[in-house]
C-alpha cells in the first residue's frame, strides 16, 4: 500500500475518498495524528500530516518513529513524502519542485533509529542511496503525465530548526554539496529504511535560502505563503498522478 506524508501546506489530499480515520498506538508513542485511509483514482492510499492536522508540531518535535511505525503497521510499504525546502542552488527558485536523490543530516537529538534498545542487536543498514529509485521513477513519470515539472536530483540538507539558517550556514551547506535545505528529511528517510519501507521525497521550493536571491536581506513570510499556496496545488496534481500509477 502507498502512504503519503504531507508537510507544510499539505494537511490533506484533495479528491481523496475517505473511508476511515484511525489513530494508531505504537511502542514509540503517538504519531502526529490519525491515519487517513481512502481511495484516489480507484487506488488505495494512506495519508498522514507530519505536523498534525493544525500544523502545530515543529520539525524537531515530530515523533518520526511513531509516524513510520504506524504506517508500517497498517501495511504501508511505499511512502512518498512532501517536504518544503529553501533553494540553495540557483536552479531551485521559489515555485520549483525538486526530487532529491541524496541527503545530508545536520540534525541532532532526534530519535533516529529503532535499534537503540539494549536488548536489541546492533544493526547497520545500508544508506548509500537514501531514496528509492523505483519510487523516484514513479514520481518522474507522474511529472511527465501531469505536466508538472520536477527537477530530477539534488542534495537535501536536513537542519534542526525550528529557526531558519544564517547566510553563513547556507554558504557552508553549499560547500558541503547541498542544493536545498529543509528540516524534516531526517530521520524520516532512515527510519523508513530500517522498516524496509521504500521512500521518496517531493520537495516544493518555497523560498530562496538565506543570503540567496530575494532572501539576500531576509526571508519574508508573506512571500513564502503566496508561493506555498500556488506550489502545493501543483504538488497535489503530482501526488494524485503518483497514486493512480502506483501498483497496490
Amino acid at each position: 500500500m502507498l502512504g503519503i506524508i504531507g508537510g507544510t501546506g499539505l494537511t490533506q489530499l484533495a479528491n481523496l475518498k475517505i473511508t476511515r480515520r484511525q489513530l494508531i498506538r505504537t511502542p514509540y508513542g503517538e504519531p502526529s495524528g490519525p491515519l487517513t485511509f481512502g481511495e484516489l483514482g480507484g487506488k488505495s492510499v494512506v495519508f498522514l500530516a507530519r505536523h498534525g492536522s493544525g500544523h502545530t508540531i515543529p520539525p524537531h518535535g515530530v515523533n518520526y518513529r511513531a509516524n513510520l511505525w504506524a504506517l508500517h503497521s497498517e501495511g504501508v510499504r511505499d511512502i512518498v513524502a512532501v517536504a518544503t525546502v529553501g533553494g540553495i542552488h540557483a536552479d531551485l527558485g521559489p515555485g520549483t519542485i525538486a526530487l532529491p536523490d541524496q541527503i545530508i543530516d545536520y540534525t541532532h537529538g532526534r530519535k533516529n533509529t529503532y535499534y537503540d534498545d539494549v536488548d536489541k542487536p546492533v544493526i547497520h543498514i545500508d544508506f548509500t542511496e537514501p531514496y528509492c529509485p523505483r519510487l523516484r521513477g514513479l514520481c518522474l513519470q507522474a511529472s511527465r503525465q501531469s505536466g508538472e515539472p520536477l527537477i530530477d536530483g539534488g542534495v537535501y540538507a536536513a537542519m534542526q530548526g525550528p529557526r531558519l539558517e544564517t547566510a553563513a550556514e547556507i554558504n557552508k551547506l553549499e560547500r558541503d554539496g547541498a542544493t536545498m535545505v529543509g528540516m524534516t528529511g531526517m530521520p524520516e528517510a532512515v527510519l523508513a529504511r530500517e522498516l524496509e519501507i521504500s521512500y521518496a521525497a517531493i520537495c516544493p521550493v518555497v523560498n530562496h535560502a538565506a543570503g540567496r536571491g530575494s532572501s539576500a536581506h531576509g526571508i519574508r513570510y508573506e512571500e513564502i505563503g503566496a508561493v506555498l499556496d500556488q506550489t502545493m496545488e501543483r504538488v497535489r496534481n503530482l501526488i494524485e498522478q503518483v497514486v493512480m500509477n502506483h501498483a497496490d
